[in-house]
């Protein structure tokens, strides 16, 4: 079977992945990373992602994803973007992250509240290239809503109890981390970018 690594230390993630993954290519079966981390000192989604699945390749030889993902919310110029997970300082605390950017919205109404799951992908293939070097993509997957006023639902990680997709069902109003697993998979940002990056994956 064949395998491709995803450059990711985040569990959930990794079962994420795993998941999306499965509905499309049963036959590629996601493996974590236990690599080094590199640095992520890049300024833009891509960047970042590039710089992980290049690390992740190099390290096992094998085929590697990487995500970076964040919230980019309109009033405040897309931060926290590329920031997200540090939004409150280096610990990478998810609730911390949560509480600062409800509490700089606090003020905030609808409808400027509005903001964007944006997922980033990059696949890096080693030696697959004609010279015998990588061949490397990039895909992205926007999953817009808005963010709400206080978290709701125990599902999801990072900031989904405190977003809202928009087009729900019937007018729903739920969190994504009142989501189901299965829910959020099939609508994510991840889920987007994945599907673009499906026609990709034939090289593996």
């Amino acid at each position: 079977m064949a395998q491709v690594v995803l450059a990711t230390h985040n569990p959930h993630k990794v079962e994420e992945f795993a998941a999306i993954v499965a509905a499309t290519r049963p036959d590629l079966t996601v493996i974590g990373y236990d690599g080094p981390e590199p640095v992520e000192d890049g300024v833009t989604f891509a960047e970042n992602a590039l710089i992980k699945a290049r690390a992740a390749a190099a390290h096992t030889g094998l085929p590697a994803l990487a995500d970076d993902s964040g919230v980019c919310v309109d009033v405040l110029g897309g931060a926290p973007g590329v920031f997200s997970a540090y939004w409150a300082g280096h610990r990478k605390d998810a609730v911390a992250n949560l509480d600062l950017l409800l509490d700089q919205l606090s003020d905030i109404d609808d409808p400027h509240r509005t903001a964007q799951f944006v997922s980033t992908i990059a696949l890096v293939i080693p030696g697959a290239s004609t010279a015998g070097g990588a061949v490397e993509h990039v895909v992205e997957g926007v999953w817009p809503g808005r963010l709400a006023r206080a978290a709701a639902g125990a599902g999801g990680f990072g900031y989904d109890p405190i977003f809202i997709p928009d087009d729900q069902p019937g007018g729903a109003q739920r969190t994504a981390g009142e989501f189901s697993a299965a829910e959020k998979n099939e609508a994510s940002h991840r889920a987007r970018a994945f599907t673009a990056l499906v026609p990709l994956l034939g090289a593996l």
